[in-house]
């Protein structure tokens, strides 16, 4: 008997551009009137690749386009990919929330998802009934879903809100609640987006444990979308590694992960980037700089030197509380360093007016050599939204010329230690 859960055959997503549904009613029967006659779907000679950096000249795009995999029972399979690349999508045809436009998937077994904040929940309803409800969507009986109530509770973390209406909790309340009800409820197939990058390290480290458990211990099956590939690597068994539509490679987890740093990191070996601002936003970014400790633009530095990262942007409307955030990252993706401004003693100003503004940030000097990617974010306080996000915009590199040997050393930092010769006891 064949172990396959998920066997994904010539699936192809298509969207038509700035309108809602499939298009026109013409389109719509000559779909039908092609389908009936075993034709190919005549609209669909016609679209591009998903390339969101390039223009469009179609009406169409592929957001998928021939995806073709297999996911064998108990395995955990790490999605892959630039922002645009089809992740999402792929996940919503699994979990059957949209339907592809071709191919033809086949599920053994029922799929529980987290795909974004309050997936599932009903916002009037409390964070009891809708585990009871999440329960009875999964098919599962409320006995079944009371026996699981305490376990899912004490896992959430959230048992004093949980005969409050989820419209009142915060989006990390959701989360905690959402995977907590997602991977109790003994799905066969868990589908987890990058959701978790919402909550925090502490229940971050406890969703990857419990995945890996019900993966390894309950041979259940886990399709894990991240852009953190400390996670990817920690928790997958294999990996799949999408580009603009299509699957690039899949296979080994290391391997993958690898070759997707590299094709990233070559894209952003820069010391400075010049971002353009959406008009129809009301935050952007403008400018990202890599600095020397003269404020001059620099991209290699000797250890111990001062590294500075100057971030300019500019808004455009009137905006509640938010927070800049800055993230490093090594070459092997893993996170070495993260601040923001909540942490200054006297806190972010509680509003800047609309104009373009800079924050000059200081690097502390304890890296150890090797490569540095950084990541900037603004944050609402409120509901930890995102007003912008630029990942692995541009880097530096640390060198020390000084000893072949401390480029081999193992480690994130590298800080002062005294060594002294202890005094012999009798």
């Amino acid at each position: 008997m064949s172990n396959i859960v998920i066997k994904a055959t010539d699936i192809s997503k298509q969207y038509r551009l700035g309108l809602v549904g499939s298009g026109t009613l013409r389109d719509d029967a000559a779909r039908f009137w092609a389908k009936i006659r075993g034709k190919e779907d005549p609209t669909l000679k016609i679209g591009q690749t998903n390339d969101r950096t390039q223009k469009s000249n179609s009406d169409y795009v592929w957001a998928l386009k021939d995806i073709n995999f297999e996911v064998q029972q108990g395995e955990i399979l790490g999605i892959i990919g630039k922002n645009g690349a089809g992740k999402s999508t792929l996940l919503k045809i699994l979990s059957k929330i949209t339907a592809p436009t071709t191919g033809s998937i086949k599920i053994k077994g029922r799929i529980a998802s987290l795909l974004e904040v309050g997936t599932g929940f009903h916002g009037e309803l409390t964070g009891r009934e809708n585990i009871y409800l999440n329960g009875a969507v999964l098919g599962m009986s409320r006995r079944e879903v009371t026996r699981k109530l305490d376990e899912i509770v004490d896992f959430a973390g959230v048992e004093k809100y949980m005969d409050t209406p989820v419209k009142r909790y915060s989006s990390g309340m959701t989360v905690r609640l959402g995977f907590a009800v997602a991977a109790h409820l003994d799905p066969d197939i868990l589908v987890v987006d990058e959701v978790l990058a919402v909550g925090d390290a502490e229940f971050q480290k406890k969703a990857i444990g419990k995945m890996q458990d019900v993966s390894n211990q309950e041979g259940r099956t886990i399709l894990f979308v991240s852009h953190n590939m400390n996670s990817i690597n920690t928790l997958c068994t294999k990996a799949m590694l999408l580009e603009q539509g299509t699957i690039k490679h899949i296979g080994d987890t290391q391997k993958m992960v690898d070759y997707y740093l590299e094709i990233n990191n070559e894209a952003t070996k820069k010391s400075e980037v010049i971002l353009e601002v959406k008009k129809s936003k009301p935050f952007g970014f403008t400018k990202i700089s890599i600095l020397n400790a003269d404020k001059a633009l620099q991209q290699d530095f000797q250890f111990g030197d001062e590294v500075y990262v100057n971030i300019e942007f500019e808004i455009l409307e009137t905006l509640p509380n938010f927070y800049l955030a800055l993230k490093l990252q090594n070459e092997k993706g893993i996170e070495v360093y993260f601040n923001d401004t909540r942490d200054i003693i006297d806190g972010f100003p509680s509003s800047l007016p609309i104009g373009k503004h800079s924050f000059l940030v200081r690097i502390p000097s304890v890296f150890v050599p090797n490569t540095y990617y950084i990541t900037v974010a603004a944050v609402l306080v409120a509901n930890l939204e995102h007003l912008d996000r630029r990942e692995t915009i541009c880097s530096f590199k640390l060198y020390d010329t000084r000893s072949i040997r401390s480029m081999q050393r193992p480690g994130i930092v590298r800080i002062d230690t005294e060594w002294q010769k202890s005094i012999k006891i009798e």
